[in-house]
């Protein structure tokens, strides 16, 4: 495979690392392999996944919210963030899945607008992978509309201090019932949308997991329900309000995804490369017919597209310049084309390619879930074709 990785490195996108870089995508290349590579089939197929116990190894890796500054938290670089991701999606996208949610929507929620106490309380052991967050927006009917959110709070009674009452239900929460706590976004009557740190164990809040999946397996989704759950005043975010706070998190999370993509293509890619030079047919290896070769060097071509996009966006996240467009861009033209690499790759490992033995398949069926969270590739179709026309196209 180290081979086949090299080859697909057309344009020699490697040679400009520098060493810290090099060293931190080798090491995380290292525990991806030896860690999570042997086991990645079973935990797909099983639909099972030991989350608890990876985080903790991530945490000793020192990836989880690696890119925030402070409280136990490295304060990389965006782009060495990216490529960790990148190593983490090239085994499985629910991995990667379980680093982002925790480092790039619970923890960079509570890191951006968070007062100091919930920071020291929550982020060093977030970072060490000893405390588990999850991020509650989306809910059944209100997924690329946040506004119509329908989960509720309002004040127990008179005052800054009194509690809040929560009632609602969020979907699709990635870590839902393993969270040690909830970044639960809810709309009040006078204060607009606000965000909650909502503790496992708090009465009235159950989470309930989401079975039977086809894509993701290798990843916990869950339900969270709301009944009456009351809070304290202390455990609302404070320096946030309105729909920007949430946004503002995806848009840090997507970046991830820009960059975790590139990842499951490359994997799918080398698959097929690899199989296609062993794979003999009609008394040579099919690498050798003419119409294998087209369909590897039109995908070696549009997984390089998607490096050097995954590169461009975190040359200007690194310089404080990356706007919302920029990832929207990412996330539109990447996971486009990574899902159609995968769907192709697996063509070349003709019926072979539809078993989990290999891993092309069930990135592509990952990627069928990549496509839509996060922003649906129709929102960041609108996202973009607004930026290009000035004409907002969503109402």
């Amino acid at each position: 495979m180290t081979d086949a990785l090299d080859r697909l490195d057309l344009l020699d996108l490697d040679d400009d690392l520098d060493g810290d870089d090099r060293l931190l995508r080798d090491t995380v290349r290292k525990f991806a392999d030896d860690r999570l590579r042997p086991h990645i089939r079973e935990w797909f197929e099983s639909g099972t996944l030991p989350a608890r116990d990876l985080a903790r190894e991530f945490g000793d890796l020192g990836v989880l919210g690696m890119h925030l500054e402070g409280y136990g938290c490295q304060g990389a670089k965006a782009s060495q963030y990216g490529l960790v991701c990148a190593e983490v999606e090239a085994v499985d996208s629910g991995l990667r899945s379980l680093v982002s949610v925790q480092g790039s929507l619970a923890m960079y929620a509570i890191h951006a607008y968070g007062s100091e106490e919930q920071k020291q309380r929550w982020l060093p052991g977030m970072a060490k992978g000893e405390l588990i967050g999850c991020f509650g927006l989306t809910e059944a009917d209100s997924g690329s509309d946040p506004g119509s959110m329908r989960t509720r709070a309002r004040r127990a009674g008179a005052g800054p201090d009194a509690d809040w009452v929560l009632n609602g239900s969020k979907m699709w929460i990635t870590n839902g019932s393993l969270a040690d706590v909830a970044v639960v976004w809810a709309r009040t009557e006078d204060d607009g949308v606000r965000g909650f740190l909502v503790e496992n164990g708090m009465p009235g809040f159950t989470s309930q997991d989401v079975h039977h999946k086809i894509s993701l397996r290798a990843s916990v989704t869950s339900e969270l329900a709301l009944d009456d759950v009351r809070v304290p005043a202390s455990s609302m975010l404070p320096e946030v309000r309105g729909l920007k706070g949430p946004l503002g998190c995806l848009t840090e999370a997507r970046f991830g995804i820009v960059w975790g993509v590139t990842g499951a293509a490359r994997d799918a890619l080398a698959a097929a490369l690899d199989y296609a030079g062993t794979r003999t047919q009609f008394g040579k290896p099919i690498a050798g017919f003419q119409l294998t070769q087209k369909k590897l060097a039109d995908l070696a071509v549009s997984l390089q597209h998607t490096q050097l996009t995954a590169r461009r966006i975190g040359e200007l996240k690194d310089a404080g310049r990356a706007e919302p467009h920029h990832i929207s861009f990412g996330k539109f033209s990447n996971v486009h084309a990574a899902l159609a690499i995968c769907r192709e790759a697996r063509s070349i490992l003709g019926g072979s390619g539809i078993t989990t033995e290999y891993p092309v398949l069930r990135h592509a069926v990952n990627l069928e879930t990549v496509y839509t969270y996060e922003g649906t590739h129709e929102v960041h179709t609108l996202v973009l074709g607004s930026r290009l026309t000035g004409l907002d196209a969503f109402r």
